[in-house]
């Protein structure tokens, strides 16, 4: 390499050989020139010769210069002589335009011009395109990002492009002008295929343009005009200059264009930010290679002598600190031209920069933080979550849905908001990262539906604001929301929580919303005001449903304290699981017992497809069901784990197995091969019409059947009772058309109405008092979810308690569309925080008062939320009452409360086992007891309770907020930052919120099967039907009694049964748990699965307090004690709504008493002997012979006692009728020949 030093400045060439002019004189060597230092160095090679060694960069420089100015020359030259065409010949257009108006022209059919002036036709085309227009449409076409072919020509063209630039970086490092050889060098022959491409795409361009003159002068021509023609001068010239090819970065200005073409860019933030970036690089790129280009040549006028060797990223750098205003001066430019462009470029972009560079850090900074995709996991399902996504709602959904007992949940959650998460919720997402991601963004955006992958998602969970001020405004929120995700995606299953039961109706307007195939409402008012009905006939129901569908841990507890039993059942949850083959041909109480006693399980349900009837879910169906292969029952346990029992169990392996935890898969033939028939069948048999997908949620399909049980002769849910059939009436209508609630005929409002003076001479007693607080502004809290289970058709007419309504009558007006066909209604106008409107309504006789609110308190402070509640309350709980007078009392004396007129023949003694409204124990709760045999007649079990008292009344109280839980009881130490199932109030069954509902989301994904047992549970029996009827009409309508409405009646309901009395008495002083579920379910097909026990029974004292709380499903060698009531589920008792004359026309003895006795369910005490008194059966059945022909010889006369009219339910007039009668009647139960069922009587003493 030759280093030939010129001034200051040393020079290396590879192969060229560098040569210095110096005042026309050289002196030559073997291979190089030596000029005079006032000429300009050229690089030199012997394989191509320089001219005289001459600089050309004027050629280059000329070649661009002469085809842009004379373009622009032509174009201009063009529009001159085509306006003045225009201008000289405008008098032969106007004449020519008069001439074709003159003679005028007639259109034929084949867009022909017929003349008519001469009556000569002529042939013209109607419209012709000229070539010109033709190629100039196929230019744009070709040019446009509206076609495939565009967008693909508009991206290569800005790729070769930005190739063109690195080219020109390449070439930045080597001299500013140098000679090449075109067949030699690489990168110049690379750059001028670029540059022919651009040439044809400058071409087309030019074609398409509307306006010539504009497109001369756009930006991307003049790149083209000073980029293009100095390449192929190179090509001639066999030099190259690298002049102004650094303009190639101006084409980065489009980078945010092609990132929308290829549909990258799609929200306006990112392509603000793409084009503000862009605009600011190809700035700087090209200010940089001007630089580069004057301080490395020097200035012309100086012959070169001042220029400085610096590479082109040292000027990027100078341009750089310029525009910050910094100035290190380290580097700086000497030459004139490069001191000339910094005094207006600092001006430019210095202004670029503090403007550009704020906003872009902004837009990088307001990026969103979770603007991500999901990406799915091979082998792991998702979930999305959305709706209102807030700490509590987040914290209570992972809590149970993440719970340990629910085994390996193998399920990624993803949550979907439109706002970021706050601090907290934030580092929640945090210690849940491994199951857990959020995203921001909509539903109701189809593109951040995508970014959830929502197509592959095995469902879509969207959460409700419990505490919003506009209930309806939320539902309709969340509609839209269901409506978005079924538009992008029909398939996917969706769960959804609803807060007013009228709104679930708009759901059924989705075409492809089906809850066949999974997709569940889960109505919070239909199941908070459905748990608090139920707690109206079972007092602490409330609490144990609530706690069996949310996953808790199990505290051990070591003291012998209440919390000690009460959290030993709160670890109870509900699952489903397939029943193993050992159990095909049994009963399902033999199964129950063997579930209860060998596997220490409870099946309270099984799923029942007949060959008549649809998929139903069946509780506590009795002995006619016998179980196949593939019946999925209900559990109640406290792990996932121990549920698997049901299916492993074989006969010929666990048998003698009295540990059941060594239950486990067998490895025996016969179980084997059950197993891998239930795999089978899933993979071979169709799912179910009606029932929803059964998944194993914690991933994979159950490998079990899809088969149901069958009934052995007949289906009994289709066929009525002999007597029932009897009893019929077509020309009634006392129930709804689903058969499904009791039904009468519509009334206006004002009928129900009582004043303050009305009630108190009604003397009401064993009714339920509602206090409502609302207002003409509040939101429905929907009562009729209130009053349904109430009156469902399981009970009989003269069992339904009467319902009393103390609130706002302008609120009550506005709920009554609703509830205007249920019988037994009536409306106190008033407070409930009034203790005259109390009293008048007898509050301390009923059997239960409800307090609900439908106000909707906009107030910071949440404690205050509560306040109307919580003050009703404590003003009930604080009134004292005279005890001189009651309902029992009155009674006695001759009144009758109205509505329970005992003469009329709803109201007379009934046969089987009823529920009476005034039937109470020690704890004012519905009790059974024992009842003599036909003829004979026993003592009454006579309660006291001491009534003068507001602490005595069975009260349970809606909150909405959990931590006010804390005012309702004040001798209580619970702490305020107590979880609500921990607290006295809501183990009691007298406090309920609906924050307790959120579990059910997290089980309805896991188990489809849990919220229809729910609702068939705490509704009533209302069914999808029954919804879309409401739908229709928004009301019951009536309809009349056929065999299929009948059959509907024939189903479970939940009640409480006492043990100081009655057959179970001598199991209730000391027994185990265990014997009585046994002898319950063998002898009168009741299910028990819960107690209810005084708060201080452990301690064994007798105790003022008559506080009780609920044991979920307690073990078998739990001890008893007399004063427990137990949870159970009762059959339906066919005859208890027949004749009751059949002993109503005896006498007997009065019977009086001082204190307050009541009319109680009873149970037969020979009926616990039936069992072994097998040699004595003929003669039961022969006095059940004689009593049934005693009834059907009445008929005639008791023909119009059943037609239930509920318009005497209130009769204003008080009727003076004393009464004392003992009824026992038998029933008669659906049983299979061979296995009678004993026998349920009931006592009522009037007095």
């Amino acid at each position: 390499m030759l280093v030939i030093e010129d001034g200051n400045r040393s020079v290396g060439t590879g192969n060229s050989i560098m040569t210095n002019y110096k005042r026309g004189n050289f002196k030559s060597g073997t291979s190089s020139i030596h000029m005079s230092k006032m000429d300009v160095i050229i690089p030199y090679s012997p394989d191509v010769p320089c001219d005289n060694g001459q600089r050309m960069w004027w050629a280059f420089l000329a070649s661009s210069m002469v085809t842009f100015f004379g373009g622009l020359f032509i174009i201009l030259l063009w529009r001159t002589l085509k306006y003045l065409w225009t201008v000289c010949c405008h008098c032969n257009v106007k004449k020519k335009d008069v001439q074709r108006v003159v003679n005028p022209t007639v259109i034929g059919v084949d867009g022909v011009v017929i003349k008519s002036g001469d009556g000569k036709e002529g042939l013209v085309a109607a419209s012709e395109v000229g070539w010109m227009t033709s190629v100039k449409d196929w230019a744009g076409v070709m040019i446009s990002a509206q076609t495939l072919t565009g967008r693909v020509l508009v991206v290569l063209v800005f790729a070769l492009s930005i190739g063109a630039l690195v080219i020109y970086f390449i070439d930045s490092s080597d001299e500013i002008e140098s000679c090449q050889n075109f067949t030699k060098d690489l990168t110049l022959q690379i750059d001028m295929a670029f540059n022919v491409f651009f040439l044809l795409y400058f071409g087309l361009r030019f074609i398409a343009a509307n306006d010539k003159l504009w497109f001369w002068l756009e930006v991307n021509s003049v790149v083209d005009f000073f980029t293009v023609p100095p390449v192929f001068v190179s090509v001639y010239l066999n030099r190259s200059w690298l002049g102004l090819r650094f303009l190639r970065a101006l084409r980065l200005i489009q980078f945010s264009e092609i990132l929308q073409f290829l549909n990258i860019l799609k929200t306006s933030n990112s392509i603000k930010l793409v084009n503000l970036c862009s605009i600011f690089i190809s700035t700087w790129l090209t200010a940089a290679g001007f630089i580069h280009l004057v301080e490395n040549s020097g200035d012309p006028w100086e012959n070169f002598q001042n220029s400085q060797s610096l590479s082109y990223w040292e000027c990027v750098y100078l341009l750089m600190v310029t525009m910050s205003t910094v100035g290190y001066g380290d580097v700086c430019a000497k030459t004139t031209l490069g001191r000339l462009f910094m005094v207006f470029f600092i001006l430019g972009g210095l202004a670029m920069f503090a403007s550009y560079v704020p906003e872009i850090i902004e837009l990088i900074g307001n990026r969103k933080k979770y603007g991500g995709s999901y990406s799915a996991v091979n082998g792991r399902k998702h979930i999305v979550v959305c709706g209102h996504i807030t700490l509590e709602s987040v914290s209570n959904f992972l809590k149970d849905f993440l719970h340990k007992d629910r085994d390996d949940v193998n399920v990624e959650i993803v949550f979907l908001h439109n706002i970021s998460p706050n601090l907290e919720l934030e580092a929640l997402f945090k210690r849940h990262f491994t199951q857990v991601e959020f995203y921001q963004g909509s539903v109701l955006n189809p593109h951040d539906l995508a970014r959830v992958k929502i197509e592959s998602a095995d469902a879509c969970l969207i959460l409700a604001n419990k505490y919003c001020a506009d209930p309806d405004a939320e539902d309709a929120s969340n509609i839209m929301r269901v409506i978005s995700i079924k538009n992008y995606h029909p398939k996917i299953r969706i769960i959804t929580q609803m807060l007013q039961y009228h709104n679930k109706a708009h759901l059924l307007n989705i075409p492809s919303w089906n809850w066949k195939e999974g997709d569940d409402a889960i109505c919070l008012a239909e199941l908070k005001l459905g748990f608090i009905a139920q707690s109206c006939l079972a007092q602490g129901l409330s609490t144990m449903l609530a706690n069996l569908f949310s996953m808790r841990s199990y505290i051990k507890i070591e003291e012998d304290t209440w919390q000690k039993y009460y959290l030993e059942g709160v670890a109870n949850e509900m699952y489903t699981e397939y029943l193993s083959s050992a159990f095909v041909g049994m009963s399902f109480p033999e199964i129950c017992e063997l579930v209860y006693v060998k596997l220490k399980l409870l099946l309270i349900a099984i799923e029942y497809k007949s060959d008549i009837r649809e998929s139903s879910t069946l509780i506590n169906p009795g002995n006619h069901v016998k179980m196949q292969e593939g019946t999925l029952g209900f559990f109640i346990a406290s792990d996932a784990k121990e549920v698997k029992r049901a299916l492993y169990y074989c006969k010929a392996c666990h048998d003698d197995i009295t540990d059941a935890k060594r239950i486990k898969k067998c490895g025996c033939k016969r179980t084997k091969s059950n197993y891998n028939g239930y795999i089978k069948s899933m993979e071979e048999e169709p799912q179910s019409a009606l029932s929803p997908k059964k998944k194993q949620r914690n991933g994979g399909m159950k490998n079990s059947p899809n088969t149901s049980p069958k009934v052995i002769r007949h289906d009994p849910l289709l066929i009525p009772g002999h007597d029932q059939m009897e009893a019929m009436d077509v020309n009634v209508k006392k129930y709804d058309t689903t058969g499904m609630f009791h039904w009468c005929p519509s009334k206006d409002i004002e009928r129900v109405i009582l004043t303050r003076s009305e009630a108190a001479m009604t003397v009401l007693s064993g009714h339920v008092v509602v206090c409502i607080f609302g207002c003409v502004k509040s939101a429905l809290v929907g009562l009729r979810n209130l009053v349904m289970p109430l009156r469902a058709s399981n009970f009989h007419y003269h069992e339904l308690k009467p319902i009393v309504f103390v609130g706002s009558l302008e609120y009550l007006k506005r709920e009554w569309e609703t509830l205007h066909n249920f019988p037994k209604i009536s409306i106190l106008p008033g407070t409930p925080l009034s203790r005259a409107d109390l009293r008048a309504v007898n509050i301390n006789l009923c059997d239960m008062c409800v307090i609900l609110s439908a106000n909707q308190n906009n107030i910071d402070d949440a404690s205050l939320q509560d306040k109307e509640c919580i003050l009703a309350s404590l003003n009930i709980k604080s009134m004292l009452f005279d005890d001189s007078i009651g309902v029992l009392q009155a009674n006695s004396q001759g009144f009758t409360p109205p509505g329970m007129d005992r003469s009329s023949p709803e109201n007379s003694p009934v046969h089987g086992l009823v529920r009476q409204p005034s039937i109470t124990t020690g704890g004012n709760i519905p009790i059974i007891t024992e009842l003599a045999k036909p003829g004979k007649t026993l003592p009454l079990v006579s309660f006291s309770q001491d009534k003068s008292n507001g602490n005595n009344i069975p009260m349970i109280t809606e909150l909405v907020n959990d931590s006010n839980v804390q005012f309702l009881d004040q001798d209580d130490d619970d702490d305020p930052d107590t979880e609500l199932y921990l607290t006295q109030p809501f183990a009691c069954g007298t406090a309920f919120a609906v924050s307790v509902l959120d579990s059910l989301m997290s089980a309805t994904y896991f188990n489809d099967n849990i919220l229809t047992l729910i609702r068939t549970l705490v509704t009533g029996g209302a069914t999808p039907e029954l919804e879309g009827l409401l739908a229709e009409e928004n009301a019951l309508r009536g309809g009349y009694s056929t065999p299929q409405t009948l059959s509907n009646r024939d189903r479970c309901r939940v009640a409480q049964l006492a043990l100081n009395d009655g057959p179970f008495a001598e199991l209730g002083d000391g027994g185990c748990y265990g014997d009585l579920f046994c002898k319950a379910l063998k002898t009168y097909n009741m299910l028990c699965f819960g107690i209810y026990r005084l708060r201080d029974a452990h301690i064994g004292a007798h105790s003022q307090c008559t506080k009780r709380y609920v044991i979920t499903n307690p073990p078998y060698d739990f001890e008893l004690v007399p004063s427990d009531l137990i949870f159970c589920l009762m059959q339906f008792d066919h005859n208890a709504g027949q004749s009751r004359s059949s002993l109503s026309h005896s006498s007997h003895s009065s019977h009086t008493s001082s204190k307050k006795s009541s009319s109680v369910h009873s149970i037969p005490a020979t009926a616990t002997t039936t069992a072994t008194a097998r040699p004595g059966r003929s003669k039961g059945r022969d006095q059940r012979d004689k009593q049934n022909a005693t009834r059907t010889s009445r008929k005639a006369q008791e023909k119009t006692w059943f037609t239930d009219e509920p318009e005497n339910a209130f009769p204003r007039n008080i009727q003076i009728k004393p009464m004392n009668t003992h009824v026992a009647n038998q029933v008669n139960q659906y049983k299979p020949a061979g296995n009678p069922i004993p026998t349920i009587r009931e006592v009522e003493d009037e007095c």
